[in-house]
């Protein structure tokens, strides 16, 4: 069941703010009570995203737990995001969407080719920008993040944002048309410092997204 709930938050109060391109990465540590909002620009863009604890990035986002704790396939208002170790990482308080997807996980160049063609592989997908973005993490010395070991191993089931997959009556995913459209979007509040990963979809077979993948927007508020 979705539930439409609008932010009461003016985009001009927020402390950060920044346009992310289609098949680019994006990370940035999220404070406990910090609001994080994702934008659909453009409409029908999948944003592909994980969340770590800040403190301890091993105990990260969990599908199936936040799956089993809601009772629910589907993220919206009101869905509390939960880590591996049945932690509540962060709540979604607002989403003019109506439902995300925590189930098809994210594109790779080995999906691709299984999808699609063979002649697929070398195009970009998520999982490169989850790698590349888990290396910067690691690499990174400006204190925004901290120092961790990050690498492939730590690219886990990811939530897509904005993104439309239905389950068939006998279990099957299917990739459908977007339910999201131009400006809306979805509005989390951290529980705990959080350091949260995003890879913007640059996929370019899927018809859901009519081949164009497009930018989504991040902005940050204090409490």
């Amino acid at each position: 069941m979705s539930t439409l709930t609008e932010s009461p938050l003016p985009a001009a109060a927020a402390i950060y703010r920044k346009t992310v391109l289609a098949g680019d990465h994006w990370s940035r540590r999220i404070s406990s009570g910090q609001i994080l909002r994702i934008v659909d620009l453009e409409g029908n863009q999948a944003a592909d995203t994980l969340f770590y604890d800040a403190h301890d990035p091993a105990n990260r986002y969990s599908a199936s737990d936040t799956i089993r704790h809601q009772g629910a396939l589907y993220l919206t208002t009101g869905t509390r995001l939960i880590s591996s170790e049945g932690d509540e990482l962060l709540t979604i308080v607002a989403d003019t969407c109506g439902r995300h997807d925590t189930l098809g996980g994210a594109c790779s160049r080995e999906s691709n080719t299984m999808r699609y063609a063979h002649g697929k592989e070398h195009m970009h997908a998520c999982r490169d920008s989850f790698i590349r973005g888990a290396q910067e993490i690691a690499a990174c010395d400006c204190g925004h993040h901290g120092r961790f070991d990050f690498g492939k191993r730590d690219i886990t089931c990811n939530i897509n944002f904005f993104m439309n997959v239905p389950v068939t009556p006998d279990g099957r995913l299917t990739f459908e048309d977007g339910v999201s459209g131009p400006g809306r979007y979805v509005e989390l509040r951290a529980e705990r410092d959080v350091i949260c990963l995003i890879s913007n979809c640059p996929q370019l077979n899927n018809p859901c997204n009519a081949y164009n993948p497009t930018p989504i927007e991040v902005l940050v508020w204090s409490p």
